[in-house]
């Protein structure tokens, strides 16, 4: 099998990698669940097109969330939504641990994982094949040296309205007011996407069917009391 290359940025040189891969060492119950179920659940890159059809049975639509941490908001939309297959793209070590753990304890079958780059994914997905996106309080990296390593691209986003049915939503959250500045940036300089709030202020509201994380609980804690909830609609 041929090698898969780290995805380029813009400039042609190796992306920056988002995230670290690990941290607190797993207890005995997460690492027997993550040698002996991940496995079953992890996602493979073939040569070719993945179609997300070929992970799921008898399931028609298709939902990815990026950097799901602790997987308490994917875990709850798989258990909302069973005729649904969800794709979780996570690297932190001890993140897919916990999810993992919550779809063994709820027996979900619709969710798979992906633990490399979520673009390397998404480049090997069809056009228009997913239905929905969340990206949900992604790394800020706040050093302005490390904004390069934000996950909110031109490439990434170019790549995300190439996969997402005209119509579907990205649905995006964070804490952090610079990256939410940045986010809408990139969107309005996007023809692939639209962004028509019905009133002002309304992106400090959830959306429905919102799932506190324990990145917004942290957040809180520490008294950043104010996030930003986006919801982008491809054209």
């Amino acid at each position: 099998m041929a090698k898969l290359h780290h995805p380029l940025n813009v400039a042609g040189e190796p992306r920056a990698f988002f995230g670290r891969r690990s941290g607190k060492r797993l207890h005995r119950g997460q690492d027997r669940l993550f040698r002996e179920l991940l496995p079953e659940l992890e996602i493979t890159l073939p040569e070719g097109t993945l179609d997300p059809a070929s992970l799921f049975e008898g399931k028609a639509e298709f939902v990815i969330e990026i950097g799901y941490g602790g997987g308490e908001h994917l875990a709850r939309q798989a258990r909302e939504n069973p005729g649904t297959g969800f794709i979780g793209c996570e690297v932190f070590s001890g993140g897919i641990a916990k999810l993992v753990e919550k779809i063994d304890a709820d027996g979900l079958g619709n969710v798979r994982l992906y633990t490399d780059d979520a673009l390397k994914l998404l480049q090997k997905l069809p056009d228009a094949s997913l239905s929905g996106a969340y990206l949900l309080y992604p790394d800020p990296w706040p050093k302005t040296r490390h904004h390069k390593r934000r996950f909110v691209s031109p490439m990434t986003l170019g790549e995300l309205a190439r996969v997402l049915k005209p119509g579907a939503l990205f649905r995006f959250a964070t804490d952090i007011e610079d990256y939410a500045n940045w986010t809408l940036a990139h969107i309005l300089r996007s023809s692939d996407f639209v962004f028509t709030p019905a009133m002002p202020g309304e992106w400090h509201t959830p959306y429905p069917g919102w799932q506190p994380t324990r990145y917004e609980e942290k957040a809180r804690l520490e008294g950043r009391m104010k996030s930003y909830y986006f919801s982008f609609v491809r054209r």
